[in-house]
């Protein structure tokens, strides 16, 4: 009979900003003396970065009790500390509430704002800061959205609610529809399914087409309108692969505008430039909810600059 694993203890400190405390869990076949041997080999923190926490009284047990360097390992056990975050550039957008009841906050968020706390971006993100703005500590998201893509995201109120709306998605029960900004060319017949394989390496900036492969991603494509040179089109994704929309316009010789990987990697930019935002819109968002059994349908307010004014997107 296999053996249930015990659950996590709650953190003993609360959140700081939005973010939640770092948690790391001492393996059961750990041979360290204490906690502060362990830290200092497993985390990259710095000369004398974890003894100066501990000193400070920063790193705590399940019991709220402050770790010193004579705290004994203990295999299985738990320890939590605030890291200390490097500055990050603040995001000049806002984030709009859609909707918001007692189980779930839609949220429309701007391009270039993260949706959840990952690498560089930790503070600046749509979770950290609708955790501060809503006082919802535990607010969590239902899926993501690419940090250079703006639009819809459903994020749940209640952690045990959670993986009822996160099920929605892993089994396509969410209907999507974005809007992108790319050229028009009349050569390409649309309206059109693309369906390929896409796989992303860790560590790889792009995801790539394996020709050949079995399908794993499935795009609808159509034209809504046209002017200038420029299409303004509705894609329906079926699928959730990494960067699939962009990887699948690519694909059709419509790279969408203001997209630093397709068709090539573009020189990085400063931090703090949002000109040329990329041209893609989570436009609405549509399910029956698991919980309460609405039918949900949701609408982004925003609008894609090139496609309002070419020339304001593009100086």
């Amino acid at each position: 009979m296999r053996r249930r694993k015990p659950p996590t203890p709650p953190s003993p400190l609360p959140q700081r900003d939005g973010v939640d405390p770092v948690r790391v869990r001492q393996p059961l076949d750990g041979s360290w003396a204490t906690v502060r041997d362990h830290l200092v080999g497993r985390l990259a923190a710095g000369d004398g970065v974890i003894d100066a926490m501990i000193a400070e009284g920063r790193i705590l047990r399940a019991d709220g009790s402050p770790v010193t360097d004579r705290t004994p390992y203990e295999p299985g056990g738990y320890v939590w500390f605030h890291r200390d975050l490097a500055p990050e550039t603040p995001v000049p957008f806002d984030v709009h509430v859609v909707y918001r009841d007692e189980h779930i906050v839609v949220a429309d968020k701007p391009h270039f704002l993260a949706t959840t706390p990952r690498g560089s971006h930790i503070a600046e993100t749509v979770l950290a800061r609708l955790r501060r703005d809503l006082g919802i500590a535990g607010l969590g998201p239902a899926h993501r959205l690419d940090r250079l893509t703006a639009g819809l995201v459903l994020l749940v109120v209640r952690p045990e609610e959670r993986g009822a709306y996160q099920t929605l998605f892993r089994d396509r029960l969410v209907t999507k529809e974005y809007e992108a900004v790319a050229a028009y060319d009349p050569d390409v017949a649309l309206p059109v399914t693309v369906r390929s394989r896409i796989e992303k390496e860790r560590g790889v900036l792009t995801a790539l087409e394996v020709p050949g492969g079995e399908p794993n991603a499935v795009s609808e494509v159509r034209l809504t309108a046209h002017r200038g040179g420029l299409g303004l089109y509705r894609l329906t994704p079926h699928t959730g692969r990494t960067h699939q929309l962009r990887v699948h316009m690519n694909s059709l010789g419509l790279p969408i505008l203001g997209d630093p990987l397709y068709p090539r990697i573009a020189e990085p930019v400063a931090s703090d430039d949002f000109r040329r935002p990329l041209q893609l819109l989570a436009r609405t968002l549509e399910f029956r909810d698991p919980v309460t059994g609405r039918e949900h349908r949701f609408g982004s307010d925003r609008a894609l600059a090139a496609w309002e004014s070419y020339e304001s997107w593009d100086q």
